[in-house]
């Protein structure tokens, strides 16, 4: 167990963060270690996670014997190998078995065939053009102004969510064509009236990796409520270095952390609210975190903040606008 955990998070650690150490180490103490500037393999975050549950499943005995080709298969299925969702081998390998998933199925491939569509829809029509108004803002943060900021932070909580969603989705579809389901990933996380309540929809098969994989090993909310906090802050600390090498993930995911911690203290003065006020406030939040998560440092965040609380009210910029001058428009008005 020891030794196939070290091998796969070593690779995760190599790949993607020697040289965030390094940077870091540079920075700290003034030496000149050189970079190796890899190239990440592809949704290496995922595979590694996949491998890691199937390794601690099996070493807790709870695995039944597959073959070598079977767990080849369970790590290399393409549809959600390079976005997710994460799954498990007990959801994933007894469809692999199962000779009649091994014909074709028209009904399976039409409800694939709809999943791909949406999911490519929200990818290509929707992500894509939040994208551009993205890039435009944070590219000249300094410019922004209040209304300007205020879209962009809009945008981008739009076009994550398209982005990552419509990957699932498509992941969804391709696995129906091959008559695989693939667990869901989301469930309407805006929608959300607590931070909780957000981490049970948003990147579900994630926080069930979590939960199941470092949170209840860590003692989960069993050892009373200052284990419970300290460990809900380790679980998001984890999550936020997994998004990514860059200290603006780690906030990230610490800011989620302390913001899920309140959610429990307070969870009886939270519930007596107005379900619209608990909203509002969750959606506000989750939009200023995203911030932090899309920014390339976290001084970018802090200047993208301060653009919107300064209230400078400045004309909505050309490129943002442009962003949404789609040829589709174009051509229907024609």
């Amino acid at each position: 167990m020891i030794i196939g955990l070290v091998c796969n998070f070593g690779a995760l650690f190599y790949f993607k963060y020697y040289d965030f150490l390094v940077s870091n180490i540079n920075s700290l103490f003034g030496t000149d270690f050189v970079f190796l500037n890899l190239l990440l393999p592809l949704g290496i975050s995922f595979f590694t996670f996949q491998q890691v549950s199937y390794i601690l499943d099996c070493y807790h005995g709870g695995v039944p014997f597959y073959s070598l080709s079977e767990y080849a298969l369970f790590v290399t299925f393409f549809p959600q190998l390079i976005a997710g969702p994460i799954v498990l081998h007990n959801e994933m390998i007894p469809q692999f078995m199962d000779l009649q998933n091994r014909k074709f199925q028209a009904d399976n491939f039409a409800k694939g065939l709809m999943a791909f569509g949406f999911g490519l829809a929200k990818k290509v029509l929707l992500a894509d053009t939040f994208a551009k108004a993205v890039d435009v803002g944070f590219s000249n943060v300094e410019a922004l102004g209040t209304v300007n900021a205020l879209i962009v932070m809009l945008c981008y909580t739009f076009q994550i969510y398209f982005d990552f969603s419509g990957y699932c989705d498509m992941a969804t579809g391709i696995g129906k064509f091959f008559n695989i389901d693939i667990p869901m990933n989301f469930n309407s996380p805006y929608r959300a009236k607590t931070i909780t309540e957000f981490w049970g929809c948003w990147h579900m098969t994630l926080t069930r990796f979590f939960t199941t994989y470092v949170y209840i090993p860590l003692g989960g909310n069993r050892k009373g409520k200052l284990r419970t906090y300290f460990n809900v802050m380790i679980v998001f600390f984890v999550s936020g270095i997994w998004h990514g090498a860059n200290w603006t993930f780690i906030l990230w995911g610490v800011m989620h952390g302390a913001a899920s911690v309140v959610t429990r203290i307070f969870k009886k003065q939270i519930a007596e609210w107005h379900p619209a006020f608990s909203w509002l406030c969750t959606f506000s939040f989750v939009n200023v975190a995203w911030i932090f998560f899309r920014a390339d440092s976290i001084s970018q965040a802090v200047t993208f903040l301060r653009e919107i609380y300064n209230l400078n009210i400045v004309p909505i910029m050309d490129g943002i606008t442009d962003a949404f001058m789609l040829p589709e428009f174009k051509w229907l008005l024609e």
